[in-house]
């Protein structure tokens, strides 16, 4: 009997679309369990707005039941009104529902939208979920954003673009690459990954004429894991390497910074397109997308990103369940 994966999921922003997409994925028939870190009232109004069933004292695990982990506002929360003091309120939820991942409680974590500035305001430094997560477990990450054309992962995140050049490292790029191709093994189950690796510059830096990013960090690091038996591309102009006919040769691509790669995944699938967390003790996955503030409390709110992700976190989830019992098993 393969493992029932046990997920946590945490709504988000609850004055965006966050609430009334978790209510949406709970109508589906699933696989896995669901355990929601949020404010019920939230979840209960956004139901009530949809006119769908929602039952959160329940398993989890039948459509139309939430199992949940309540994590109060601070105030009333009413949709496309953001109000900064339930900050708090959202981070701990993110924090609780990776704690219980780190806990072995949970076997993966799938997150809804949030919304920096308000959490700012509320008087909380956040640059991104992705970066929480990786401080909270004390881990290296790598931020992966994936749809069924393209897997693009990130050697930097969330920096101003005058700031890229100088964090591309060869001990950073590094890192990034070997976390990469371990996770393609381990969670995509790709023995071999073929890897393209986009250059920083225009051409690819023009053989040192636009640039040498290329020459000095990013072609040594890739010789050194070529070295290893890694399957490297590039350094690749980002204005090529997305054709069509070259990246059914590519099981990911590493571009140098989030406007690099991200537009050109969004445009080739942004409603399927999930964002994945690579190199947490845990499989996290979240959606593309933003808060959705004018779409917020409308029922007009695409689930399509949410699904994509409860369900490829269920995915990861269980093969390393299946690992796991494996191993052990031995």
């Amino acid at each position: 009997m393969p493992p029932v994966p046990r997920l946590a999921l945490v709504p988000g922003e609850p004055a965006g679309v966050g609430p009334e997409l978790c209510v949406r994925l709970a109508q589906r028939p699933r696989d896995y369990s669901l355990t929601a870190f949020g404010d019920a009232r939230v979840l209960r109004e956004a139901a009530g707005r949809l006119d769908l069933p929602l039952s959160l004292d329940a398993a989890g695990t039948t459509a139309g039941t939430l199992a949940l982990r309540d994590v109060p506002n601070r105030v009333a929360s009413l949709p496309r009104r953001l109000d900064p003091r339930n900050a708090q309120a959202v981070i701990d939820a993110l924090r609780q529902a990776a704690d219980g991942c780190l806990a072995g409680e949970f076997d993966g974590l799938v997150t809804g939208p949030m919304h920096k500035a308000a959490i700012n305001e509320g008087g909380i430094a956040y640059t991104g979920t992705t970066e929480l997560l990786a401080d909270h477990a004390g881990c290296e990450v790598v931020m992966m954003l994936a749809n069924p054309v393209v897997r693009v992962a990130l050697a930097t995140t969330h920096l101003p673009l005058r700031e890229v050049a100088d964090a591309i490292t060869a001990p950073a790029l590094e890192r990034t690459l070997r976390l990469l191709h371990a996770a393609m093994r381990r969670d995509f189950g790709l023995a071999d990954p073929v890897v393209a690796v986009l250059g920083l510059n225009p051409h690819a830096g023009e053989a040192g004429h636009l640039g040498r990013e290329e020459i000095e960090v990013i072609e040594p690091v890739m010789a050194v894991l070529r070295a290893e038996g890694m399957r490297l591309e590039g350094p690749l102009p980002a204005d090529t390497a997305f054709l069509p006919g070259k990246l059914r040769a590519f099981d990911a691509v590493l571009a140098m910074y989030h406007d690099q790669g991200l537009p050109v995944l969004k445009y080739s699938g942004f409603e399927q397109a999930v964002n994945i967390t690579l190199g947490l003790p845990y499989p996290r996955v979240a959606v593309d997308h933003g808060t959705a503030l004018d779409l917020a409390g409308s029922g007009r709110a695409d689930p399509s990103s949410l699904f994509a992700a409860a369900d490829a976190c269920a995915g990861f989830a269980r093969a390393r369940l299946a690992r796991l019992r494996t191993e052990t098993s031995r």
